[in-house]
């Protein structure tokens, strides 16, 4: 099956036990720096190789983001010469079981995919349908309660029940109009994907025994961070086989805002009793100074296991610990230490890290001011740049013509703009399907006359 011979001799012995792994359900407690992805892939990889009757679409592999998707899927391909089929995030897998089999539970498969930008103008059209004050209750955190109760498989009615506050109750109703609004515009919302695609194989056996049979193996990153549905859709994919390899670290569960629960690792061991345990605690990362802080610190937490995590990095520089009492002091620190680091280093090995974006404001001003070269990491989403969005938008009216989040952003770019659009759709939609994506968007930009909006000589 594979087009080369696997080889473990890159892997220590805690990966090899773990990648090894016989048949039935396994948790990887994986610390940071411990080379989880790397057991995660020859895990794939042996599979494949020694698997009975294993192949590619076989296989289900699971990430939180499409980097670390892509990253996985390349290295398997390196690997074992083989391309696999089923390897995204939960969200692009379940878009694609729903693109499929939506149709039992009433579900287009040319549906919209609203973002949290798309999301969030369908609940202040609501409010303004209705009068609400955006002041009085802010449409932000109602979104945050629908989605959260979404990441929990709540229906409207499910939330209703439960709403107990005033603005739980408001949130409830918003809500239950949300779905009907969604359901007008033949869209789902992110976190639709997930809860659709748990109703549809909870309710469709036919469908549901279709995946059990063709997925044997379902391998899953970052397990701490799952959310309810997303624990429930792994327990639907790998029944009655129960072949589930998940990978985690309770110790790094950072999303527990959107919905997050790191008790899904503990969950495990209840709704497996046979699940076997395995620890990688080699880091490859930081110096043991580093790992025994670290371990100090999380160590506290007396509700999950603790990895003692250790390394052959022999370094023992100590860590610094500094209290600004101001921004700007703060700065002016880091300029100082870096002024002394980059005597014996290159500016290329140095890295500011913050915990929010509104911090780096203040240090490129120092950077700027100090004449010290920087390249500023992150930024706007490329799919949240407003450019994107409003060509987009033209494609979403295409595709979907029912989209009332897709028309509003297009009618403002200009009624004759989305009319040309419209007047073309014929030729778009054969563009779609026989051309490649690129040329779609210049013909729509041709025909829109988008372009025309922007000044080439400034923008």
């Amino acid at each position: 099956m594979m087009a080369v011979s696997l080889s473990l001799e890159k892997l220590n012995a805690a990966q090899k036990e773990a990648v090894v792994h016989t048949d039935g359900p396994a948790i990887v407690l994986a610390g940071a720096g411990s080379g989880k992805t790397t057991a995660l892939t020859y895990r794939a990889a042996w599979l494949l190789e020694k698997g009975d009757e294993i192949y590619p679409e076989n296989l289900l592999i699971v990430t939180f983001t499409n980097k670390a998707a892509h990253e996985i899927r390349e290295r398997i391909e390196s690997l074992t010469g083989l391309n696999l089929p089923l390897c995204g995030t939960f969200h692009s897998i379940c878009a694609k079981l729903l693109r499929f089999h939506g149709k039992s539970i009433g579900i287009h498969p040319s549906f919209t995919i609203y973002d949290a930008n798309d999301q969030l103008t369908l609940i202040k059209n609501i409010y303004k349908k209705h009068g609400y004050d955006t002041n009085a209750t802010n449409p932000q955190s109602v979104k945050a309660s629908i989605s959260k109760a979404k990441n929990e498989l709540e229906s409207p009615s499910d939330f209703e029940r439960k709403a107990v506050s005033q603005f739980q109750q408001f949130a409830a109703n918003i809500y239950r109009e949300y779905e009907l609004e969604l359901k007008k515009a033949r869209a789902l919302d992110f976190d639709d994907l997930l809860l659709k695609a748990v109703e549809l194989l909870r309710t469709d056996e036919a469908v549901r025994t279709s995946w059990q049979q063709r997925i044997k193996h379902v391998l899953i990153d970052e397990y701490q961070d799952t959310n309810a549905a997303q624990y429930e859709l792994s327990k639907l994919l790998t029944h009655p086989q129960n072949n589930l390899f998940v990978v985690g670290d309770f110790s790094q569960s950072i999303y527990s805002w959107r919905g997050a629960d790191y008790r899904n690792m503990l969950a495990l061991k209840t709704d497996y009793p046979d699940c076997k345990e395995y620890r990688l605690e080699q880091n490859y990362r930081s110096t043991q100074v580093i790992l025994d802080a670290a371990t100090n610190i999380v160590s506290k937490n007396t509700q999950h296991p603790i990895l003692t995590l250790w390394t052959e990095n022999t370094d023992q520089t100590k860590i610094t610990k500094y209290t600004a009492q101001t921004g700007e002091q703060e700065a002016a620190y880091v300029l100082r230490c870096i002024d002394s680091i980059q005597k014996t280093n290159e500016l290329n090995d140095i890295a500011i890290l913050y915990r929010t974006n509104a911090q780096s404001r203040l240090f490129e001003e120092a950077l700027l001011n100090a004449g010290l070269p920087y390249q500023l990491i992150g930024g706007t989403k490329f799919y949240d740049r407003k450019e994107i969005k409003d060509v987009l938008s033209y494609t979403r009216i295409i595709a979907n013509p029912d989209d009332t989040v897709g028309r509003s952003r297009s009618t403002k770019l200009g009624k004759r703009r989305l009319e040309k659009v419209e007047a073309n759709r014929d030729m778009i939609e054969k563009l779609q399907t026989t051309d490649h994506p690129g040329n779609v968007i210049r013909k729509i930009l041709e025909v829109s006359e988008y372009l025309k909006k922007y000044n080439p000589e400034i923008e």
